[in-house]
């Protein structure tokens, strides 16, 4: 009945690497990258439905949208590692449309002399993408009996894959469409807010909310638009058919400026170190004013937010802040479960110089099941809790 969609058609350009980020290492105990946390969770997931529910079939469809980009390097990824313990069969994997690029003047920018510089037209192409006649996703979904689809980003290491709360909220409440949010950090923070816009569910992206309307507050000193966007969402089947018979052309382009490598005027390639071009992009939220019944579910930061967006020398949002939140986290699973882990340094739960944890999502999902090992035990780290 649910089927998970991830979004992987980005180039990777603020990472620094020239692979698809879901391939990335960002040093954990285990060097698991993050297409391997993801695939485990998956199976971690069908392994509590089928205990639960005693059905031995039990299986989550994993759809991956790559881009001409990222498709092969990722197909070749999987294969390699033999999908992860995953049945090929259920890990469909295809390919978004792509856009010429621009410079500032509006001229097709050449990517080689004898073809035209082209990008991914944003996770919004998704819409496309799924009724494009080399795709058929929409009917595999429909062959499978899929009801619904969780939707969400490569970079949050944090992901909850087919998050049964959060699908069974948005179920339950009869939601066409549905997006998780978090709380904004502050006013400033560079995060879309879910917000009513003329009556109808919209996210505003950062860059186009004044500073004193993001500043706006609560009587009791809250933001007034405090609703973070951190693409992750859930959409019915019907929804998805509906928007790609009757909407997907509705979507507009949003400017994206970016650098992009070019062949100049002297036939040279160059690659540029500041923005020198535009890429056009639509956005996988920009449908949630088509939905008939729209559910916001807000969640806590620190268990469900850490996106993977800059490279190591940046202060957030790195290689190296995504693996501390992630580490963060399952010590307080272990906390929680009632065990106790002892340092020779000091630790910082908060902090990037915090402790060394790890616990494998074939262990525990997001938390569960981890009284009986943990249970008046003492842990030291560096630790790794493997199944």
């Amino acid at each position: 009945m649910v089927g998970v969609l991830l979004l992987a058609g980005g180039q990777g350009t603020r990472l620094g690497v020239s692979y698809p980020k879901g391939m990335y290492n960002v040093q954990l105990p285990s060097n698991k990258t993050l297409y391997q946390l993801q695939a485990e969770r998956i199976l971690k997931l069908q392994e509590l439905a089928k205990n639960k529910y005693g059905k031995e079939d039990t299986i989550v469809t994993w759809y991956i949208m790559t881009s001409e980009y990222t498709r092969d390097t990722t197909i070749k990824f999987f294969n390699d590692h033999k999908y992860f313990g995953l049945d090929k069969r259920n890990v469909v994997i295809f390919e978004q449309n792509t856009l010429p690029c621009v410079d500032f003047n509006g001229r097709i920018l050449l990517d080689k002399k004898n073809s035209i510089a082209r990008a991914p037209d944003g996770n919004g192409g998704l819409y496309a993408a799924l009724v494009n006649k080399n795709n058929n996703v929409l009917k595999d979904m429909n062959s499978r009996g899929i009801k619904c689809i969780h939707v969400y980003g490569v970079d949050n290491i944090l992901v909850k894959m087919a998050d049964p709360v959060f699908v069974g909220y948005c179920w339950s409440r009869d939601s066409d469409c549905g997006a998780k949010v978090v709380r904004k950090s502050s006013p400033g923070e560079k995060v879309g807010v879910v917000c009513l816009l003329d009556g109808k569910y919209q996210v505003v992206e950062y860059s186009e909310i004044s500073q004193s309307t993001a500043e706006m507050c609560n009587p009791d000193g809250s933001l007034t638009f405090s609703a973070g966007n951190i693409c992750n969402h859930y959409f019915t089947v019907s929804f998805l058919e509906r928007v790609c018979s009757d909407h997907k052309d509705q979507l507009v382009h949003h400017i994206a400026k970016k650098k992009i490598p070019y062949i100049d005027d002297t036939g040279m390639r160059v690659e540029p170190t500041s923005p020198n071009g535009i890429k056009m992009e639509k956005f996988v939220f920009d449908v949630f004013q088509f939905s008939e019944k729209f559910s916001v579910f807000e969640v806590v930061r620190d268990e469900e937010f850490a996106p993977l967006k800059n490279g190591l020398d940046s202060p957030t949002d790195s290689p190296v802040t995504v693996r501390q939140a992630l580490m963060n986290l399952h010590y307080k699973y272990i906390q929680r479960a009632g065990g106790t882990i002892t340092s020779d340094t000091p630790v910082q739960v908060n902090g990037t110089n915090g402790i060394i944890c790890e616990i494998s999502p074939l262990v525990s999902y997001a938390g569960e099941g981890l009284q009986e090992l943990c249970s008046g035990n003492t842990f030291k780290v560096p630790l790794h809790l493997t199944d």
